[in-house]
C-alpha cells in the first residue's frame, strides 16, 4: 500500500497526516469531500458531540450483583432469629476479592470485602466468600442463616446435588460442611 504525506501549513503549525488507509483516497475524492462538506454544513447548527463507549468493569457487575440481590431473590419468611448472608467471589485482572453481606435479624446490613492474596479459579473464590462469611456470622453469634449465592456449582455441591471433581473443591465443600455443625439451621 501506498503511503501519503499531507502537508499543510496554518499560521506557525505544521500538520502531518501519514495514512495507508483509505483515508486518503476520501480526502482525494471530490465527490466525497464535497459530501462531507455539506453533511458538516447541516449537523454544524446542534450540538453533536462524540462520546465513546464505556466498558463495564467485572468488579462493578459483582458489586452491583451483591447489592441488589437480596431485592430480586424472594425473601425468605424471617421469623426474628435468623441471620441472612449473601456472597459472591470475583476474579480481576488486579487481583481476586470476596464480598459478604450478612443481615441481621433487626434488617441491619453489614458489608464485608476482602481481598485474596493467591491466585484461585472463580469457582474457588465464590469457596472463599462463602467460608469467610460463615466464620463472620459465626464470630456475629448467629445460630440461623439464610445462604444465597449465584454460582451452581457452589451451591449444588453444597447442597449434595452433584460431586465434587477436584481435590481442592472437595476440601472447600468439607470445611463449609463443618462450619455448617456451627448453627442451628442453615
Amino acid at each position: 500500500m501506498a503511503t501519503r504525506k499531507l502537508l499543510h501549513n496554518f499560521t506557525d503549525h505544521e500538520v502531518i497526516v501519514v495514512t495507508s488507509n483509505s483515508l486518503g483516497d476520501i480526502i482525494y475524492n471530490r465527490d466525497a469531500a464535497g459530501r462531507i462538506s455539506k453533511w458538516a454544513l447541516e449537523l454544524m447548527g446542534h450540538d453533536i458531540r462524540y462520546s465513546p463507549r464505556t466498558a463495564i468493569k467485572s468488579q462493578a457487575l459483582v458489586d452491583f450483583f451483591v447489592e441488589w440481590t437480596e431485592v430480586q431473590l424472594p425473601t425468605p419468611d424471617v421469623t426474628h432469629e435468623y441471620w441472612t448472608m449473601y456472597f459472591n467471589g470475583s476474579v480481576m485482572v488486579l487481583g481476586l476479592g470476596v464480598r459478604v453481606v450478612l443481615i441481621s435479624p433487626d434488617g441491619s446490613r453489614l458489608h464485608y470485602t476482602i481481598r485474596l492474596h493467591f491466585s484461585a479459579s472463580n469457582n474457588a473464590t465464590e469457596y472463599e466468600a462463602l467460608i469467610n462469611g460463615l466464620h463472620i456470622a459465626i464470630e456475629l453469634g448467629a445460630m440461623r442463616l439464610y445462604v444465597h449465592n449465584d454460582s451452581e456449582l457452589v451451591v449444588d455441591q453444597v447442597m449434595k446435588e452433584s460431586s465434587c471433581k477436584s481435590p481442592l473443591m472437595t476440601a472447600y465443600c468439607q470445611e463449609v460442611h463443618k462450619l455448617e455443625d456451627k448453627f442451628q439451621g442453615i
